[in-house]
């Protein structure tokens, strides 16, 4: 049998928030749906603001409601190697998905895209930036990433049935 790891990250400005939030969700439906051997889950953000730093406070608080657990995530920025590693890399908003294509390489440039269009309940294109706003903005990113994570489940799914049939 023949294991592939599809690898996943996800991408929001700071990494403090919307990713570590998203990487949280994702691992928890990739637990459950049994794929753990074979899905690696980071995220990354592209600006430097919080490097070395924990989730936000109120990241952590939403998730830990909902069932997350997101306490161990170290902010770090997306690296070079990051656009040759992962093979999905799903940005939050629009300003991120331009941050990292201006910085990956072309032959990677098809690994960008915005986690939002995995959803299947919410129509927006993007997952909003909390940060500014009080706790129920952090409710709502879960919401979003809640939606937008089944959809990238159902996509590594298909990819790890594939593998093993190979």
């Amino acid at each position: 049998m023949c294991t592939m790891m599809t690898k996943v990250l996800f991408v929001c400005t700071g990494n403090i928030c919307r990713s570590p939030s998203a990487e949280g969700v994702f691992r928890h439906l990739i637990k459950e749906a049994g794929l753990a051997e074979v899905v690696g889950i980071d995220s990354a953000g592209t600006h430097n603001f919080h490097l070395g730093e924990g989730p936000d406070p109120r990241a952590l608080a939403a998730a830990r409601k909902r069932g997350y657990e997101i306490t161990e995530h170290v902010a770090r920025q997306v690296t070079p190697e990051d656009y040759r590693e992962y093979d999905l890399i799903l940005a939050m908003d629009w300003e991120n998905l331009s941050a990292m294509q201006q910085q990956c390489p072309k032959l990677h440039q098809h690994k960008l895209m915005l986690l939002m269009r995995f959803a299947n309940e919410f129509e927006e294109a993007t997952v909003p930036d909390p940060y500014y706003g009080g706790p129920e903005g952090f409710g709502k990113v879960l919401d979003y990433l809640e939606d937008s994570c089944q959809g990238v489940l159902e996509l590594v799914r298909k990819r790890a049935t594939q593998y093993q049939a190979a």
